[in-house]
């Protein structure tokens, strides 16, 4: 095999996303983050999700006036799926149709729903949006800028690095063991597992095939033989041989996590979805974690095609939450499967809300939004902050039902950072802006 046609090949195969982690794979160290196991799994919802047909309120005064303000994309009353949090006062919702696998998980006491949470700098009221009297988030409504300050929670600067990241890097040891691993990503590149320093996403194909499963250093087939003979050469030219470093490494680093992946077992069915394919092998790589000594990961997922300003905004947002209650559902029961359901907890993001009027076919877009957070540590059952009024010009709104935040993104990041074992220095370190708020929620079993 020529070297031209093996370096071809290996950009084919995109082993190349692979190279960042593996200056963190060396010998075997103990992780300073003790025994027990957390792991964070960040769902985002690409293209800003409506969050105002996520969950309904039910009660006739609310309802009626949510109705009267979208007429043509107001949830049927009937059809919507009813819970009723233990903490609202006899308030009652309905959360989507489709949306039936987290209304069970729900009223089982394993999900909550965050309501109208988003980026704040300092907690804003109507008038201090009004007169912009407080430092506001920058380029809000914008979706690129959004998404990073969704993954970032740095809201007045363009990040360079996740909260996430910057959690791991100091909550796992440089010295751990397979440290590479503690990040990793089944649907490319994103911020919120980039580090300030040397931690970066390791991307993983949903489907569990890596590119070079054929390759056997020790083996003696022609193919095999050729690829060992290259990555040996010594090369005069330094790109050529960085090159021919980084791909030997991201080889062996491939083998490291095909070898975990060989012993894991998950017997619990996933629907054959994009995202259900890319839950099952972040619950393989789960089962996995012996294998890679690892005691604290965060996983990212997504799913695309919210960004809904036409009139087909209600089948694609049937068509998305469909797809994500089924898999959502299905990973709960693998973490329950494998024992550790209160060890791991999987929340969403998105861009941001969307506008609780029409703008004739859609909605255009907003600021704050409603989440779920699910797994056996999360106060299940529960609405996390205060639901919006439905009322255009009225306390909560911006701008054509745009709701401005009564909860940080902060706020619920801090919660998940001290579950997953942060103190409140490195909490308040990844997190600037948390002095500014309530840090008790009551989300979390900490």
């Amino acid at each position: 095999m020529q070297r031209r046609d093996f370096l071809r090949h290996a950009a084919a195969t995109g082993l190349g996303a692979a190279l960042g982690p593996w200056a963190q794979m060396q010998a075997l160290a103990q992780s300073t983050t003790g025994s027990d196991y957390r792991a964070m799994v960040c769902l985002f919802m690409f293209g800003g999700n409506d969050g105002n047909n996520l969950i309904v309120p039910t009660d006739t005064t609310p309802y009626s006036q949510y109705q009267k303000i979208r007429p043509n994309l107001a949830l049927d009353r009937n059809a919507v799926l009813p819970v009723k949090p233990s903490n609202t006062g006899g308030a009652t919702y309905g959360l989507h149709p489709a949306m039936g696998g987290i209304q069970k998980l729900f009223n089982d006491g394993h999900a909550a729903v965050v309501a109208n949470v988003g980026p704040l700098i300092v907690p804003t009221s109507k008038a201090q949006w009004d007169a912009r009297s407080v430092p506001l988030p920058s380029n809000l409504f914008s979706h690129s800028d959004q998404q990073l300050a969704w993954q970032s929670a740095l809201v007045d600067a363009p990040g360079r690095s996740g909260w996430g990241g910057r959690l791991l890097e100091r909550t796992v040891a440089e010295s751990s063991a397979n440290r590479g691993y503690s990040a990793i990503s089944v649907t490319g590149s994103n911020l919120w597992e980039t580090s300030d320093r040397n931690l970066s996403p390791y991307r993983v194909s949903s489907s569990g095939n890596f590119g070079f499963d054929f390759y056997n250093p020790n083996g003696g087939d022609p193919l095999s033989a050729a690829i060992s003979e290259v990555l040996a050469e010594k090369r005069s030219d330094p790109f050529e041989q960085t090159w021919l470093n980084l791909m030997g490494r991201s080889i062996d680093n491939q083998r490291i996590l095909t070898g975990a992946l060989s012993s894991s077992q998950v017997a619990t069915i996933f629907p054959d979805t994009d995202l259900g394919r890319q839950l099952r092998m972040i619950a393989r790589l789960i089962s996995a974690r012996g294998s890679l000594g690892l005691t604290r990961q965060c996983f990212f997922c997504s799913i695309g095609g919210f960004d809904t300003h036409g009139d087909d905004q209600l089948p694609r947002q049937n068509d998305n939450f469909n797809e994500i209650s089924a898999a959502v559902a299905a990973f709960y029961a693998a973490t329950t499967e494998l024992g550790l359901a209160k060890n791991v907890t999987l929340f969403t993001a998105s861009d941001f809300g969307r506008t609780l009027t029409s703008n004739g076919g859609g909605t255009d877009h907003g600021w704050g939004n409603h989440h779920i957070v699910v797994g056996g540590a999360v106060k299940g059952g529960r609405l996390i902050g205060r639901f919006p009024e439905m009322t255009i010009g009225g306390r909560d709104d911006a701008g054509q039902g745009s709701w401005i935040p009564s909860t940080a993104t902060d706020q619920i990041y801090g919660e998940l950072a001290r579950w997953f074992g942060a103190d409140a220095a490195t909490t308040d370190t990844i997190l600037p802006r948390l002095q500014n708020f309530d840090r008790n929620l009551g989300l979390m079993e900490i």
